[in-house]
């Protein structure tokens, strides 16, 4: 017996389900194990699924024109990790969706959960506030790499996430605050040194 109660908590804090339309949204969640390094979104296929964890950590990220690899978002239990740009519009991603941990995740596919979220509104009211929240740190994020320096930059993730840090490689965690991994190893031994 699948325990889906991490998802309905989450949706829980935002909308409220009877116990028929919380069936009828776990009637259409599928359970998938994820090997670390394993990928769920690829470039060139379009994003089918939302995808929960339950439990792991992943990335998303692009490699530029210059080979380099850049990261998006970085997600942990309780998070959605998607390519939201692919999911929405039904085209081809251009991100990977990488496992960093091995991990479980929750499902939903894409052809299941829109006419789920016409039949039922708090579903649907659920996603939009979600992915309003997300589109809200998207532009927040965008402003901080824009008017933070790289040690600015990495107290505040720091501050916000300091249990993902600890979880998370070096170069992953460069990559998304768009510094090398040896200017972070710096950043880090100044702030050791300042303890």
């Amino acid at each position: 017996m699948v325990d889906y109660s991490p998802l309905l908590e989450n949706i829980n804090r935002y909308v409220s389900l009877t116990g028929e339309e919380a069936t009828e949204l776990t009637n259409i969640v599928s359970t998938s194990k994820v090997k670390r390094k394993q990928f769920i979104i690829q470039p060139g296929f379009v994003c089918q699924n939302r995808s929960y964890i339950v439990k792991g950590a992943f990335r998303v990220f692009y490699i530029g024109n210059d080979g380099k690899e850049h990261t998006v978002s970085i997600g942990v239990e309780d998070w959605f990790v998607t390519d939201f740009y692919s999911y929405i519009n039904q085209v081809p991603a251009l991100n990977y969706a990488e496992a960093l941990e091995d991990s479980v995740i929750f499902q939903m596919n894409y052809n299941d959960i829109e006419p789920l979220c016409k039949k039922i509104h708090a579903i649907s009211e659920y996603f939009r506030l979600t992915t309003e929240k997300a589109f809200a740190f998207s532009r927040r994020r965008v402003i901080s790499s824009i008017s933070k320096t790289a040690e600015e930059r990495y107290e505040e993730y720091l501050a916000s996430y300091p249990h993902i840090v600890q979880r998370i490689p070096q170069y992953v965690l460069a990559s998304y605050l768009g510094i090398s991994p040896e200017f972070l190893s710096k950043i880090r031994k100044r702030k050791a040194s300042k303890s």
